[in-house]
């Protein structure tokens, strides 16, 4: 990739060289400190070289440089205190300064003396003018480059995994020599890829080579966007040791998790879903494509609970007197960025009865909603699936638990714990087989940005979808559910492209809220879906007038999305511009080309070819034209009207502005019946408003009809057109509405209107002080 990274710039680098190494497996064991507000311990990892595992390849000639121009000055072992058990220590710098990370096998070309007093500075990541292949370069190292940022790392060491008790088992020829490298490398080998039906046998391994003694310290340095590795002498990623151990402890500032008070004033710490993504927390390779399983131990004061992607429902272990370990685990590949922790003195929130009430009630299942069954192996790599289990893909609701801060326990119980049983058993319908086991829903600090976060087994939500009545909830836990599905089972292998994510979650977050009110008719759903796609449309116009072109394209590396350098670094366009986190392009475009597709189709061929897609891609990234040229594929001749995967990339993903198609459409469909009833209500609210103070003698008061959540949402953003609005009308509102006890999307729609108003009478003392 031709492109250098200027820090005046709002790209996002991924540093690690993944074409060369993966990360298979991490093991991390760590302490969280709330009195310093660090994270502390080691994380251990078993990596496999790019010879032996190789993902399906979109790399180009193109390079990807570092943003810092500091020196690498690659450290080696000198006595200084590191503050973990049994930890040999290091400090001092030797002489390799200038050093340059290449774009084809990041190796170190010093001389032996360490010095590069010829070479140009270099300023990261560079093209092929130092870079190496698996030949014999005399004293060139390769260098593992991993994604990191906001770390102290104290120590880098090889692990001695050839001394686990038992561990022969894993090397096939008696004739390596025990403690070489090759034997070493072998049994990583062998562990990372043993059969999904050995994964608790795998996952015990992994924890005794993770607590297994270093072999020799390794050379690392840092700089500001990532941690690198090498070995005196191993040239290659085949010779490089591949089980790694860093000592290492987060910052109180790290942008990867935030230190705050829960809503009880508790103290607590969290992966907030920062746009650098889990770099702060621990150093890993951040690349989609670097999908991997991991597994930790916590350590926190007894008083508080740890929360984790993990496919265990994990229980506090006591170590010592007021201190608890937990452990969590997954077997199921995925990025690192989807790795998310939770540490606070949460309360789990339980129901008060077991009533038969508070379960979905079972209907019947149309032909077009069953459950899509595998047939025949998967598509991904091999771990133990849930699409291939019998159980699992007829299980509707699956095991579920709520967390929040004590004085949220009520609220919960009100609303969050009754919906989550009607939601999953919503998206089993629609979609099938859950693809994660269990699930804990927990109600995150104030301070958390948005409505709602989904991670694997795990699901934050803001504690503003808790008000009112349970729509603003209902929809938010639908949309983290769809996010099961899209965004975590199938990732996007770009991520650029949110809108295989965030389009498909909110086009299905109506489809499932509508199953889940299961007193809804076939044309009340229909409508309120309809509803909510005006209500989406305004918000669009909104969005597009006022961010920048470039900001509105959904596929912006156009032709060259998903490439990638030959090492494997890449750069995510805009990936740290801060208007993005507020952004819903994503969202809106994603969502309306999705409804096209689905119209176009029909909702039962539609949804049944989703099924059908679900399987063939679950547990694996995808591209745009993955879905595209599938979908295509199984659209009836007579139904395609011109649709190719060039007119939609042209019309709706690599074009800024409104899509042509979704232009006409909104210009030639009749508004729904719910929207017209918005609209006579908003024409007797503007005839309040304009009425004089005192109501004429025989003059009839307006009669209002009751409004649904959205109706109510499209009626206050209506108003908000008009100039101004009178107290008087502010407050007949409020009355009407009961507008204090609405959601947190309202009360929000609610000030900005009464903003309205307060202009308006700001207007007049402007004029009775200007008569003083």
């Amino acid at each position: 990739m031709d492109i250098t990274l200027d820090p005046s710039r709002d790209d996002l680098p991924l540093m690690a060289n993944t074409s060369h190494m993966l990360v298979r497996h991490y093991a991390l064991d760590l302490d969280v400190d709330f009195e310093s507000q660090v994270i502390e311990g080691t994380i251990v990892l078993f990596l496999e070289d790019g010879n032996r595992f190789k993902e399906p390849s979109h790399s180009s000639t193109e390079t990807c440089p570092l943003e810092s121009n500091e020196a690498f000055n690659f450290r080696t072992p000198e006595p200084c205190p590191v503050p973990v058990t049994n930890a040999r220590t290091f400090s001092s710098k030797m002489a390799y300064n200038d050093f340059t990370i290449c774009g084809k096998g990041e190796k170190d070309t010093s001389d032996k003396g360490g010095n590069h007093d010829n070479w140009e500075q270099a300023s990261g990541i560079s093209s092929s003018k130092y870079c190496c292949d698996t030949g014999d370069h005399g004293s060139e190292d390769f260098l593992l480059v991993l994604d990191c940022c906001d770390l102290s790392v104290l120590k880098v060491e090889e692990v001695d995994v050839a001394a686990v008790p038992g561990i022969e088992k894993f090397t096939r020829s008696p004739r390596l020599t025990v403690g070489s490298e090759v034997l070493r490398n072998e049994i990583i080998h062998e562990l990372v890829t043993m059969p999904a039906d050995r994964w608790r046998e795998q996952l015990d391994y992994y924890a005794r080579c993770s607590q297994a003694p270093g072999c020799g310290e390794l050379f690392f340095d840092t700089d500001t966007w990532s941690l690198q590795i090498r070995k005196k002498g191993a040239q290659t990623a085949t010779d490089f040791p591949h089980a790694v151990r860093i000592w290492y402890k987060t910052k109180p500032e790290g942008r990867s998790v935030t230190w705050t008070s829960d809503q009880s004033g508790r103290p607590c710490v969290y992966t907030i879903g920062s746009p650098i993504n889990n770099r702060a927390l621990f150093p890993c390779q951040e690349p989609p494509v670097a999908m991997s399983t991991w597994q930790a131990t916590v350590r926190a004061a007894a008083s508080f609970v740890v929360l984790m992607s993990g496919e265990n429902s994990a229980k506090p272990t006591q170590i010592r007197e007021g201190c608890s370990s937990w452990h969590y685990y997954v077997t199921m590949p995925m990025p690192a960025s989807t790795f998310t922790i939770a540490v606070g003195c949460w309360t789990e929130v339980m129901p008060e009865t077991c009533s038969s009430d508070d379960r979905p009630s079972k209907r019947p299942i149309p032909s077009s909603k069953a459950d899509f069954r595998c047939v025949g192996a998967c598509g991904h790599m091999e771990y133990p699936c849930r699409f291939q289990n019998a159980a699992a893909t007829t299980q509707e609701v699956i095991p579920h638990r709520v967390f929040a801060p004590l004085c949220l326990k009520d609220a919960c119980q009100e609303t969050l714990l009754r919906l989550i049983p009607s939601c999953l058993s919503a998206a089993h319908s629609v979609l099938g087989t859950h693809p994660f086991s269990r699930l804990d829903v927990l109600v995150v600090p104030a301070n958390f940005p948005s409505l709602g976060m989904a991670s694997p087994h795990i699901v934050f939500l803001s504690q503003s979808t808790l008000t009112g009545s349970s729509h603003l909830c209902g929809t938010r836990l639908c949309h983290e559910i769809a996010h099961a599905w899209f965004g975590l089972a199938i990732g996007a292998r770009d991520w650029t492209e949110e809108w295989l994510s965030e389009g498909f979650a909110t086009h299905l977050e109506d489809v499932f809220w509508a199953e889940a009110q299961q007193q809804l008719s076939p044309d009340e759903a229909q409508e309120q879906q309809e509803l909510r796609a005006c209500l989406r449309w305004h918000r669009l116009q909104d969005e597009l007038r006022n961010s920048s072109e470039e900001m509105q394209v959904l596929r912006p590396s156009k032709e060259k999305t998903g490439h990638v350098s030959e090492s494997g670094a890449s750069v995510i366009k805009h990936g740290l511009n801060p208007e993005k986190i507020f952004m819903q392009v994503h969202y809106l475009k994603g969502y309306f080309l999705l409804r096209f597709l689905a119209k176009r189709l029909g909702d039962e061929t539609y949804f049944s070819f989703l099924r059908k897609f679900v399987y063939t891609f679950h547990g694996q990234l995808i591209l745009s034209q993955d879905f595209l040229q599938m979908l295509l594929e199984n659209i009836p001749e007579e139904k395609r009207l011109g649709l190719s995967v060039e007119s939609i990339f042209q019309d709706w993903l690599e074009s800024s502005g409104i899509p042509q198609q979704l232009q006409r459409e909104r210009q030639a469909g009749a508004e729904c019946g719910l929207a017209r009833q918005v609209g006579a209500e908003v024409s007797k609210w503007i005839r309040v408003n304009r009425r004089p103070r005192k109501r004429k003698r025989g003059e009839r008061a307006e009669v209002f009809e009751k409004l649904l959540p959205d109706q109510l949402v499209l009626l206050l953003e209506r108003l908000l057109e008009q100039k101004t609005l009178s107290a008087r009308t502010l407050r007949s509102l409020h009355r009407t509405y009961r507008l204090q006890e609405q959601d947190a999307e309202l009360q929000r729609l609610t000030k900005a209107v009464e903003r309205t108003g307060l202009s308006e009478r700001c207007r007049k003392w402007r004029k009775v002080l200007s008569r003083l």
